[in-house]
C-alpha cells in the first residue's frame, strides 16, 4: 500500500497515522512529543507543528526559513535534508502578523526521576517544587513547566490567554505510571492566567484549575496564575528564637483574625501597617489568621478551600501575604493559621471528580460527602492525596513562615460515623468507628511539620475525647492508638461549659457552679487552648458581651470576669476580634468589628475602652507572671482555694511557677459586695497584693480594691468587687 505523503518542497513527508491523529487533535494522546517537534527520518528531519487558527508555520534554522506544508486541522508539517536536529524556532503567522517562537515539543521532560519516585510513593515533602507551573530555564530557554496529576485523564492540555483558552495547540505528555502530565512552555512566565483543559476517561473535555496553584485570579475568576516569588525576608531574629521553648511551657495568648473583614478594604500590605501595631498594644503574643487559602465563596470564612497553596487573592498576591507576616514577626508576634484538610467544595472547575473519576475525594460516595456542609471529604488511604496535603502544611511553614497550623473539624476527619446515621456508614477494617486513614494522616502531618519546621506548632480543632490528640505519635494509648501528635487541641468543652454557666443569671449560677470546675476534671489530659473564636459569636449565639445577662453595665462586668478567669484558668486563651472591646453585636464577614465603638465621639466608648484596656493589662500581667502559663499541663502548677464556693458563686485557685511561686485568682459572679471574704491559702505567705482587678474603674469597674493583704490562722480575708477578677501575687 501506496503511504501518503505531502512535501516541502520535493521532500517526500510521511503522515501521522490517522488514530494517532485523531487522539493528538482530540487531547487525548499520552504522547504528544512523539508526533510534534523535530524527528529524524529516513531523508532528514521531520518537523509537525500544531497551530490551530494559524495561516502559515516555518522553520527557521540558522536564520534561513523553510515554510511547512499545511495539513489540515491546524497541522504543518515538512522534512528538511538535515543529518541531525538542529536548534530551530517557529516562525507562525496569525492575521498577517509573523511570530518568531520556541517549539514547546522540543524539549525534554523537564520533571526528574526523583521527583516523579517520591510522587509515585507518595512521599514528597516539597510537592510543590514539583507539581504546578513553575517559572525556570530549561535548556538554556527561559519559559514555565507546567506539571499536574491526573492518572485517569486520557489527556491534559495547557491553556490561557496565550491561546485565547483553546489548549488544542499544547498538549501535555505522561511521564510514565506517576499519572503526572508535564510540558515546558518557552516564554510563558510571571502573571500569565492558565488552566488545564483535561480529556476525562469518557472522552468529555473539563477545564480545571490547578489543584497545586500558588496564585490565583480574584474570585469570582478561578483561573490559575503563574507565579515566582521575589520577597527578601526580615525576619531572621524571629525564625531562629521561635522555638527556643516549647509552645506548652510559654506564653500564648492569640488574636484570631478574619483578615478581609478585621478592617474592610485593607489589602495584605495595608494590613502590615496597621494589624502588627494593634496587636502589639493589645500585647498578644500570636495572631491566628481565618483560612487564607484560596475559596470562591468569601460567605465560607475561607474554609471551603479550592486553593489550598495559594493565598487568597482578595488582598493581593503572594508575596504581599508574604510582606505582612514578615511585618508581624518583626513586631514580635507569631503567626498561626487556620488550615483545612477536612474537606473541599464541589465547584466543577476545582478538585471534584479533578480527572473525570473520584481522585481527591474518596470513591464510595458516602465517605466522599460530608453530611454537614455539602462538601466532599479527602481520600486520605490514598497515598497522592495524603502526599498534597502533608505537602501543603508544609509549604506553608516553609515558604510563608507560618507559626503554628490549626487543623480545623478534626473530629470530622477521625469518625466514619460523624454525623451519619446507621446505614450511612461502614465499620473499619476492625468493625471499628474510627477512619483509620485519617488518623495515618494526621500522624504523618504532625510528625512531618515537626521535623521539617522547628518550632512551629500544630493545634487541634478537636470536640470529642479522642484520646492522645496531643500525645506524641510514637506513644499508644488505651485505645490501641498513637498519638496524633499535635501540640495543642482547642478546649471545646471548657468553651461550651464556662460560656453556659455566664450566660444564667446569678442568683441561678450556685446549681451550674460544676460547669466552672468541671474542666480540671480534664485539664492535664491534652495540652489545651481556651478558645472564644469566630464560632461563638455569629449565627445567633450573639457577641461575648451579649450572652451576659442583666444590664449594660452587668454586661461589661461579668464579660471582664469571665475573661479575668479565662487569662487565670490553665490552658492557652484565644479571642476573636471585637470581643476585645466588648463589641455588641455579632459578627459579620461584610463589615467586620464595630470600629466606631472605640470612636471618643460616641457617648459609650468609655465602656468599651475599658474592656479593650482590660484585656491589655491581662495580656500584659500574664506574660510577666510565669506561674499563668509555665506549668500549663502539669497537676502541680494548680491548686483549688475554694473550688465549691457555689453559693457564693466564688472561685478561687492558685497557679505556680517551676520555682514554686503562686498567684492566687479569685473570680466573683455575683452582682453584690461580700465584704471580710476569707480564704484559705498557704501559711507561709503573710501579705499578697492586687496585680490585677477587673473592677477597676479604668475598666469601667465600680472601683473596689484590696489594696494591702495579710494573712492570719492560714486565711486571708478579702473584699470581693461586684461580678469581678482580681489576681493577687505574694509581696
Amino acid at each position: 500500500m501506496a503511504v501518503p505523503t505531502t512535501a516541502v518542497g520535493t521532500r517526500p513527508v510521511a503522515a501521522l497515522d490517522a488514530t494517532d491523529r485523531a487522539r493528538l487533535l482530540s487531547g487525548a494522546h499520552h504522547d504528544p512529543h512523539a508526533l510534534l517537534g523535530a524527528h529524524p527520518v529516513p531523508g532528514g528531519v521531520v518537523f509537525r507543528v500544531l497551530r490551530p487558527y494559524a495561516e502559515s508555520v516555518a522553520v527557521v534554522v540558522d536564520g534561513r526559513r523553510t515554510e511547512l506544508r499545511g495539513v489540515g486541522d491546524g497541522l504543518f508539517s515538512g522534512v528538511l535534508p538535515l543529518d541531525t536536529i538542529p536548534e530551530y524556532l517557529l516562525s507562525v503567522t496569525y492575521a498577517g502578523h509573523a511570530y518568531e517562537v520556541q517549539d514547546p515539543y522540543r524539549f525534554l521532560p523537564a520533571l526528574g526521576e526523583v521527583d516523579l519516585h517520591l510522587i509515585g510513593e507518595g512521599r514528597h515533602e516539597e510537592l510543590w517544587r514539583a507539581l504546578g507551573a513553575h517559572p525556570m530555564t530549561h535548556q538554556g530557554v527561559t519559559g514555565t513547566r507546567f506539571t499536574v496529576w491526573a492518572p485517569n485523564a486520557q489527556g491534559v492540555r495547557v491553556c490561557g490567554d496565550f491561546c485565547h483558552w483553546d489548549g488544542t495547540a499544547y498538549p501535555m505528555r505522561s511521564l510514565g505510571s506517576s499519572g503526572v502530565w508535564e510540558l515546558f512552555m518557552p516564554g510563558i512566565g510571571e502573571g500569565t492566567p492558565y488552566k488545564f483543559d483535561i480529556t476525562r476517561p469518557d472522552g468529555t473535555h473539563t477545564m480545571r484549575a490547578d489543584p497545586m496553584a500558588r496564585r490565583t485570579e480574584v474570585p469570582p475568576a478561578t483561573a490559575s496564575i503563574v507565579t515566582e516569588s521575589s520577597h527578601v525576608w526580615r525576619d531572621e531574629e524571629w525564625m531562629a528564637e521561635r522555638g527556643a521553648r516549647p509552645v506548652h511551657e510559654a506564653p500564648l495568648s492569640v488574636y484570631e483574625v478574619h483578615l478581609p473583614s478585621w478592617r474592610p478594604g485593607l489589602t495584605y500590605r495595608q494590613l502590615a501597617e496597621q494589624l502588627p501595631a494593634y496587636v502589639s498594644d493589645l500585647g498578644f503574643t500570636h495572631v491566628e489568621l481565618m483560612p487564607v487559602a484560596e475559596h470562591p465563596f468569601g460567605g465560607s470564612w475561607g474554609y471551603q478551600v479550592t486553593g489550598f497553596y495559594a493565598p487568597t487573592a482578595r488582598l493581593g498576591t503572594p508575596d504581599d501575604f508574604k510582606h505582612l507576616v514578615d511585618a508581624l514577626h518583626r513586631a514580635g508576634i507569631g503567626v498561626l493559621m487556620d488550615w483545612v484538610p477536612a474537606h473541599f467544595p464541589r465547584d466543577a472547575w476545582a478538585l471534584a471528580e479533578f480527572d473525570g473519576r473520584p481522585l481527591y475525594e474518596h470513591a464510595d460516595p458516602q465517605r466522599a460527602a460530608h453530611p454537614d456542609w455539602g462538601t466532599l471529604e479527602f481520600d486520605y488511604g490514598r497515598r497522592e492525596v495524603r502526599n498534597f496535603l502533608v505537602a501543603n502544611a508544609v509549604y506553608w511553614c516553609e515558604e510563608f513562615h507560618i507559626d503554628g497550623l490549626r487543623v480545623d473539624a478534626v473530629a470530622s476527619m477521625l469518625y466514619l460515623d460523624y454525623s451519619r446515621e446507621p446505614g450511612q456508614w461502614t465499620p473499619n477494617e476492625h468493625g471499628g468507628r474510627e477512619n483509620l486513614d485519617a488518623v495515618a494522616f494526621l500522624q504523618e502531618m504532625n510528625a512531618t511539620v515537626y521535623r521539617r519546621a522547628p518550632g512551629v506548632m500544630t493545634i487541634a480543632e478537636e470536640s470529642t475525647a479522642w484520646d492522645g490528640v496531643t500525645r506524641a505519635t510514637h506513644h499508644t494509648g488505651p485505645g490501641g492508638f498513637g498519638g496524633l501528635g499535635f501540640g495543642l487541641k482547642w478546649n471545646m468543652g471548657w468553651m461550651h461549659d464556662s460560656l453556659s454557666y455566664v450566660q444564667h443569671e446569678p442568683v441561678h449560677r450556685k446549681y451550674h457552679h460544676n460547669e466552672m470546675t468541671f474542666s480540671m476534671v480534664y485539664a492535664y489530659s491534652e495540652n489545651y487552648v481556651l478558645p472564644i473564636s469566630h464560632d461563638e459569636v455569629v449565627h445567633g449565639k450573639r457577641s461575648l458581651v451579649s450572652k451576659m445577662p442583666g444590664d449594660w453595665w452587668q454586661q461589661r462586668a461579668t464579660t471582664r470576669a469571665y475573661l479575668g478567669f479565662m487569662w487565670a484558668h490553665p490552658g492557652k486563651q484565644l479571642l476573636f476580634m471585637g470581643q476585645e472591646f466588648a463589641q455588641g453585636a455579632e459578627w459579620s464577614e461584610t463589615h467586620g468589628p464595630d470600629w466606631w465603638l472605640l470612636d471618643p465621639a460616641y457617648p459609650a466608648e468609655p465602656d468599651h475602652r475599658g474592656v479593650r484596656d482590660l484585656v491589655r493589662d491581662l495580656n500584659t500581667v500574664y506574660r510577666h507572671e510565669p506561674a499563668l502559663w509555665q506549668r500549663d499541663t502539669d497537676p502541680a502548677g494548680f491548686t483549688w482555694i475554694a473550688g465549691d464556693a457555689a453559693d457564693d458563686n466564688v472561685l478561687a485557685f492558685l497557679r505556680h511557677d517551676t520555682d514554686g511561686t503562686p498567684l492566687l485568682a479569685v473570680s466573683h459572679f455575683s452582682p453584690v459586695v461580700r465584704h471580710d471574704y476569707r480564704l484559705g491559702i498557704p501559711e507561709d505567705i503573710p501579705a499578697w497584693h492586687e496585680v490585677l482587678n477587673t473592677d477597676a474603674a479604668r475598666y469601667g469597674g465600680s472601683n473596689i480594691h484590696n489594696p494591702h493583704l495579710r494573712a492570719d490562722d492560714g486565711g486571708l480575708r478579702l473584699t470581693l468587687p461586684p461580678l469581678a477578677t482580681i489576681w493577687l501575687r505574694p509581696t
